[in-house]
């Protein structure tokens, strides 16, 4: 059986549903290579700056890497705008919802919130509340998306930074979106990691 013998999903079976899973198992192993075709094609989106998207997602994920960041957090900084594309008014939460099931929660409530967390930056040129990230005032990983901004995002539109290429990154992208979903062990609710690590990041060097 090639296809669903259903038109409507009420009237599938058993073999329809197990010919169904089998189809979105082999899909989703394709997953890291579709986000880094997606990487690539942020260089089409938002323009104005004075290095890419694609370039400014890489900066960003070669500052946490050169940090000691862990994998979690450098696939999460090379991710954070992947959204830009097709959610250009909500990017932060596109990005999350692809990041959720394969990374630790720090990482993705960090990327769902860096919007409100950016506008410290250039909020009152906009119209926009500079302050708008106090509304997460208190929340646990509220100091972590902070130092996110300050260390890795808003940082990386320098042209002159030494940036590493996507290939760097592949395999770390390939090795997160591997993970079993929604696995607990990787989640981590309420976990913390630090932005920084200072002895891998002297390894790193």
């Amino acid at each position: 059986m090639e296809q669903v013998k259903f038109t409507a999903m009420k009237d599938g079976d058993k073999e329809d549903y197990d010919l169904l899973s089998m189809h979105e198992i082999e899909y989703a192993k394709g997953t890291a290579d579709r986000l880094l075709k997606a990487l690539v094609q942020l260089d089409e989106s938002l323009s104005g700056y004075q290095i890419t998207r694609l370039g400014h997602s890489l900066q960003s994920a070669t500052r946490a890497w050169r940090d000691g960041a862990d994998t979690d957090w450098i696939v999460s900084a090379l991710l954070h705008d992947v959204g830009d594309i097709f959610a250009p008014h909500n990017h932060d939460e596109y990005a999350a919802a692809i990041l959720k099931p394969f990374v630790r929660e720090q990482c993705t409530w960090v990327v769902q919130t860096h919007g409100d967390f950016q506008l410290l930056y250039f909020g009152e040129h906009v119209g926009a509340d500079p302050m708008k990230r106090d509304r997460h005032k208190g929340h646990i990983y509220f100091d972590d998306c902070a130092e996110f901004c300050e260390r890795w995002d808003q940082s990386s539109f320098d042209p002159d930074y030494d940036t590493m290429p996507l290939s760097f990154f592949e395999p770390m992208v390939h090795e997160t979106f591997a993970r079993d979903a929604y696995d607990p062990a990787v989640l981590r609710k309420g976990g913390r990691e630090p932005l920084v690590n200072p002895e891998r990041a002297a390894l790193r060097s």
